[in-house]
């Protein structure tokens, strides 16, 4: 459909979407609070944002509605069972909204979360296609336990009931969802963005299923861990995000301030690459590679309510930090080490390496592979030990003693336990660059399953 715009988010693996209305008005489905490419998008069409639409309150990303109703003067569509507390048209299944040419037909479709609707866009009485946002998306369905274990079944089997009435829809109907590769709110990850009804009913193996016991016993089956930052944000969605006013910035702090500041708690995060963070870093500071999936370790790692400030190298944009943090409500990156860690030393400060070992030179006697457990299990190193990252910091005794060689698929998130490991007092620490497939291919061993 030409006149869709989607707007994907390759680290959080979402897709929000504009949908031209053709009259220089959209709607935007599912935004995020990072509402730049948003923006970009209508910009270069024309388009006034008219309508922002929420699928649910979302777990991953703070959503943008409330700051395009601020901005713009954005009529925001949601649930009226989701309990929102700002200004919005709350819609129950069935209920329709003039677009101006186009109709939105709300259906109720409950099961990522208890409130969830999907939207129906009619082209007169033409099903054109359904924003699904974490019910029906491409492959699988989105996962039913952030609400909460007590309510994870129960929300499967609603998940079930909602997908079926989704396949009832035309064939040729378009589905869109909101949840998608790379995403942890699905189960599992697909790799394509979007689909039609028709393709879902013939391979997604969970419209398959043939009751709904098995249905449920396949969803629940396929869920891993999920970054901890997800149990807090669907209530920050309810009360309304904080309003952004003036644009964020990280202010400058030279070394003595930030000496100050870490000796009362604050974290230091080192967004270098990990070659770079390998060659030398300040002691104590947590690796988190700025790449797409940036927000996602911050969040899953450090606490929102603790100062951070910042390491960055002079070709790394402060916007790219600062609009991810705060995404998914982290507004405590206070402020960036001036000069990076050339201004460290000529402060006087010390810096720390950490060893990088090729593929082909790994230790195999004590390798920890922090990746997910499921991407361990298609294939890992004879006899690493899997802790993954999200809960490494918690675990930290649980690697043997010894010097310690950390992995994971590339070497991001293996920088980034190396620096946790570092916190916690480990000094003969290495980190991979690859992946245990690159370790396969370079000493013609094969991995381990399972």
């Amino acid at each position: 459909m030409d006149q869709l715009i989607p707007l994907v988010d390759e680290g959080l693996g979402n897709s929000a979407y504009l949908l031209d209305l053709g009259d220089g008005r959209a709607l935007a489905v599912d935004p995020s609070l990072d509402l730049r490419a948003a923006r970009r998008a209508a910009d270069r069409r024309g388009l006034r944002i008219a309508y922002a639409a929420e699928t649910h309150l979302h777990a991953d990303f703070l959503s943008g509605a409330r700051q395009l109703a601020a901005d713009h003067g954005t009529r925001i569509l949601a649930s009226a069972a989701g309990g929102r507390e700002f200004p919005h048209r709350g819609v129950g299944d069935g209920d329709e909204v003039d677009l101006g040419g186009l109709t939105l037909h709300a259906i109720a479709t409950p099961g990522h979360t208890p409130e969830h609707m999907s939207y129906l866009i009619l082209d007169g009485t033409t099903e054109v296609g359904v924003f699904t946002g974490g019910s029906l998306i491409v492959g699988a369905a989105a996962r039913t336990d952030l609400v909460g274990a007590d309510r994870t079944d129960a929300l499967a089997r609603a998940q079930y009931r909602s997908l079926r009435r989704l396949a009832t829809l035309p064939d040729e109907t378009a589905v869109w969802p909101t949840h998608g590769a790379g995403s942890f709110c699905s189960a599992p990850p697909g790799a394509a963005r979007t689909s039609t009804i028709a393709a879902e009913r013939a391979g997604n193996a969970l419209l398959t299923a043939p009751d709904e016991d098995t249905f449920v016993r396949v969803l629940l089956a396929s869920l891993g861990s999920y970054p901890a930052y997800f149990d807090r944000l669907a209530e920050v969605n309810r009360r309304g995000p904080d309003l952004i006013r003036t644009p964020p910035r990280l202010p400058l702090l030279d070394a003595s301030q930030v000496r100050r500041l870490l000796a009362d708690g604050a974290n230091l995060v080192d967004v270098r690459p990990v070659r770079d963070y390998a060659a030398g870093h300040v002691t104590g500071s947590v690796s988190v590679h700025l790449r797409p999936q940036f927000a996602t370790w911050l969040g899953w790692l450090l606490p929102a309510d603790v100062p951070i400030v910042v390491v960055r190298n002079p070709d790394q944009d402060p916007a790219d930090i600062l609009w991810p943090a705060l995404n998914i409500g982290y507004a405590n990156l206070i402020g960036e080490l001036a000069g990076g860690v050339a201004g460290w030393v000529a402060a006087g400060g010390q810096l720390r390496a950490t060893a990088v070992a090729s593929p082909a030179d790994v230790d195999t006697r004590n390798v920890v592979d922090v990746r997910q457990a499921t991407e361990h299990a298609t294939g890992h190193l004879p006899g690493a030990h899997l802790i993954e990252l999200g809960s490494l910091a918690g675990r930290t005794d649980d690697v043997p003693a010894g010097p310690a060689t950390v992995m994971c698929g590339h070497g991001e998130r293996a920088a980034t336990a190396a620096s946790l490991l570092e916190r916690a007092g480990r000094t003969d620490l290495s980190i991979v660059a690859g992946g245990a497939e690159d370790w396969s291919e370079a000493t013609g061993r094969p991995l381990h399953t399972g």
